[in-house]
């Protein structure tokens, strides 16, 4: 293998897959990265079985050829690097030699054929959606998938595709996000596929603002993501989805229209006074008012207010404040719709599009009757 590459290109192309490059990879190859060039490219790809990716960028090719090196050694090298060309080469299959201006580095890495292949996506249904819309519908949702939970597919968001229409769902228990957009696909196409949450995260960080359709393809195993330079595949996490809604309101009692901006201030300015033992913000509704109130035997009160379209009778409800603060960041609007049947279940939160948040109330007092699947420590009831 013999080929130059722009230093600048070559740093991009790092940068947009060294995240996935595990620290304590289970098997050694899984810590190196292959590169491959072939046809006027530089292809590089990782992979850490669950979710694989692959970038190139254009390059002279003087001689075809692959080999695997040590990830974050070979990036830490290039970024590194001040000559504005790079030329990697390697005369046998485990020794690559990198030049850069005077300078000159051997690094011993693998053979390519050791390195994992990358699943191909034919056969895959491609789902037409442009880049700024599925990146909208994967942010607005991931905020609310588990992050270490010992239920594997919460931690993974809820894809269904049904009747023309895509649904992302997510949860952690204590709150779920649920997004959708009309597809165009075969009426007849539907499946339902959980994402690992490690992969939806890079799908957010490669697409952009673009109207530009993005290649998203599923499988009943894998999903596909192309976009610009960068590909993307993923396996589907296995098991059964907890059928949230059950815990959805069917109904809602009182709707109070929220301004999100301000309430935001107040939530970030209240939450100062909450502790790690009481992480709860107190939302007292009365005529035309709404009261923030969190206590802390070992930081102090806060107490803020804030004018809202409330005319029924006084009722007091407990939240997370953080909790609450993610879901009105990935809503729209300069107002939001916050629904409530009581103190003692779900809050709904919408906008003016098809978002759907649930947040779960928090247990305000000792001699509060209890919640179904919910108690002080915040037992999750999407389960």
């Amino acid at each position: 293998m013999k080929s130059v590459i722009s230093k600048s290109e070559l740093a991009i192309l790092i940068s947009k897959i060294q995240s996935l490059v595990a620290a304590k990879p289970a098997i050694p190859i899984l810590s190196n990265v292959l590169i491959e060039a072939v046809d006027d490219q530089l292809v590089l790809s990782v992979t850490d079985l669950t979710t694989s990716m692959r970038c190139y960028s254009d390059a002279k090719v003087v001689e075809e050829g692959a080999i695997a090196l040590p990830a974050r050694r070979f990036f830490h090298l290039i970024r590194e690097l001040t000559s504005p060309q790079v030329k990697i080469t390697s005369q046998t299959n485990e020794i690559a030699e990198v030049v850069s201006g005077s300078s000159t580095f051997k690094i011993n890495g693998m053979h390519k054929n050791e390195f994992p292949k990358l699943p191909e996506a034919s056969g895959a249904t491609q789902i037409p959606l442009p880049a700024c819309t599925l990146k909208e519908l994967l942010s607005r949702c991931a905020f609310s998938a588990a992050r270490e939970d010992s239920r594997y597919v919460l931690n993974g968001i809820l894809l269904q595709v049904v009747n023309q229409k895509a649904t992302f769902i997510a949860t952690d228990g204590k709150r779920l996000a649920k997004v959708s957009s009309q597809i165009d696909v075969d009426p007849s196409f539907q499946g339902t596929y959980i994402l690992p949450l490690k992969a939806v995260e890079e799908m957010i960080k490669m697409l952009d603002e673009s109207e530009e359709a993005a290649a998203f393809s599923l499988m009943h195993d894998k999903v596909f993501l192309e976009h610009n330079n960068l590909i993307l595949v993923t396996k589907l996490l296995a098991g059964q989805y907890p059928d949230v809604e059950r815990v959805i309101p069917a109904e809602t009692s009182t709707t109070i229209t929220l301004h999100r901006e301000e309430l935001m201030t107040l939530l970030r300015q209240v939450a100062l006074f909450i502790s790690d033992t009481s992480n709860s913000v107190r939302f007292l509704f009365e005529n035309g008012q709404l009261h923030l109130n969190a206590t802390s035997s070992e930081i102090g009160e806060g107490h803020v207010s804030m004018a809202v379209d409330y005319s029924g009778d006084t009722f007091e409800i407990a939240f997370n404040p953080y909790f609450f603060l993610d879901i009105l960041r990935h809503s729209d609007d300069e107002t939001v719709k916050f629904s409530i049947q009581d103190s003692y279940n779900p809050g709904v939160i919408t906008d003016s599009t098809d978002a759907f948040f649930v947040i779960m109330p928090m247990r305000l007092n000792e001699t509060t009757p209890p919640t179904k699947d919910l108690d002080e420590t915040e037992k999750p009831a999407f389960a």
